[in-house]
């Protein structure tokens, strides 16, 4: 009988590939499967450097700035000018992408340009903080094209469409977890302008890796101006309802995800007396889903994809409301590492649903729009957590968990039976 995929911490066998302890060819199977586990090794390696350089060069920026300035504000200033950048392009590089005959050169483009960005940026001191901002804002608007624009190509690579943003899932999360982890590394034992260029290197990998996934086009690109197809496109997303559920629902999500790095820091020093065990639950919640997305991609869920999200979301918002009851710091930071076990499956299922529902000559569109939203919202989120501190942290943890839990209870409205629009 052939093995279902897998994960283990370390294996070796001929003729198998492992890829972090995932099993991508496992035992028994053919030629084509083989093949197949080829793509999903090379996209990893194109998807994974470049969202760990987002991941990481937003925790760099501001120590490099407090390591060359002194300037606390100005590194939150800097990290600002990297992020907002993505969330006003994300409409125009899916515009860009779904009218391209070569998107795979565009993607490559940008990774390029978030690289010499990155590099430049790491010689603040040198070079002044204005030029810094002007360059981290250019490769910030890179930054929808190895994020949500790529993930509308993930199945040109690997057909089986859920263990295909499974995968996907799984790149996102390995970015946001060994990118900032790369960083705290190389700014301890070096210098944080050591960290900035290797986040420059690794976005420059990502720009290599794409060249070998060939991307094509999704479909015939749309007729019309730019701004008709961006308009089509907004149409498209706000009014065709299993989409717009979708997108609701994923957006409301990340503004509970973005507001937890503030509580965490506000029941440390609630609880505590410092903020340095705030750290602890931040990480317990990213390896969490560092370890749902390791099992997801082995292992991608068979429900509905609608109920897998709205079950995840749930059970992370309810996770997230126990992690609020006051019985330590290890029981807190065991319920929010627990909450993040599910995040990976969820996000893998609200992918696979923007890309059966959305028509081709959009994808890229819907994607980037997407994950733009996403964006915003963990920003609002975090500024909301951040003026509602006074209420107490163990407060703002219950509220994080009940936007997950509503989140969630969102896709009820999902039409049931919703046919794929995607041929």
């Amino acid at each position: 009988m052939p093995h279902s995929p897998g994960i283990t911490l370390w294996r070796s066998n001929p003729g198998r590939a492992w890829f972090l302890g995932v099993n991508l060819v496992p035992a028994g199977i053919g030629r084509g499967r083989r093949r197949a586990a080829v793509s999903v090794g090379t996209y990893l390696a194109a998807a994974t450097p470049p969202r760990l350089a987002v991941g990481g060069i937003t925790v760099a920026i501001p120590v490099l700035a407090v390591e060359q300035t002194g300037d606390v504000a100005l590194g939150g200033l800097l990290a600002a000018a990297t992020l907002a950048p993505s969330i006003v392009a994300a409409p125009f590089v899916g515009v860009l992408l779904d009218r391209s005959r070569r998107p795979g050169a565009l993607i490559a483009a940008a990774g390029l340009a978030m690289g010499v960005s990155f590099a430049i940026a790491a010689f603040l001191g040198p070079i002044p903080a204005w030029a810094v901002a002007v360059v981290l804002l250019a490769g910030g608007a890179a930054g929808p094209f190895v994020m949500g624009g790529l993930s509308s190509y993930v199945t040109e690579r690997i057909p089986d469409e859920r263990r295909a943003y499974a995968i996907d899932a799984l790149a996102y999360n390995l970015g946001s977890v060994v990118g900032p982890a790369v960083v705290a590394a190389s700014a301890a034992l070096g210098s944080a302008r050591l960290a900035t260029l290797l986040m420059a290197a690794s976005a420059l990998i990502g720009a290599v890796g794409t060249i070998p996934l060939r991307l094509r086009p999704a479909g015939s690109p749309a007729r019309g101006s730019m701004l008709h197809t961006m308009a089509r496109g907004i149409r498209h997303i706000a009014l065709h309802r299993p989409l717009a559920v979708v997108t609701a629902s994923g957006t409301v999500s990340q503004f509970g995800a973005g507001g937890l790095a503030i509580a965490a820091v506000a029941l440390s020093v609630q609880r505590k007396g410092d903020a340095d065990q705030g750290a602890l639950i931040v990480t317990a919640f990213a390896i969490g889903g560092l370890l749902g997305a390791l099992w997801n991609s082995g292992r991608p869920s068979r429900l509905r994809p609608e109920a897998t999200m709205g079950l995840g979301f749930a059970a992370t918002g309810v996770l997230t409301v126990v992690a609020a009851v006051d019985l330590g710091l290890w029981w807190t930071a065991a319920a929010v590492g627990a909450s993040g076990l599910f995040t990976a499956a969820s996000a893998a299922a609200m992918l696979l649903i923007r890309k059966q529902q959305s028509p081709p000559a959009l994808r890229s569109q819907v994607f980037t729009v997407g994950a733009g939203l996403r964006a915003a919202a963990a920003a609002g989120g975090a500024a909301v957590a951040g003026l509602a501190a006074g209420l107490g942290a163990g407060t703002l943890l219950v509220l994080i968990g009940a936007t997950w839990i509503a989140s969630g209870a969102m896709l009820l409205a999902y039409p049931r039976g919703a046919a794929p629009i995607d041929r």
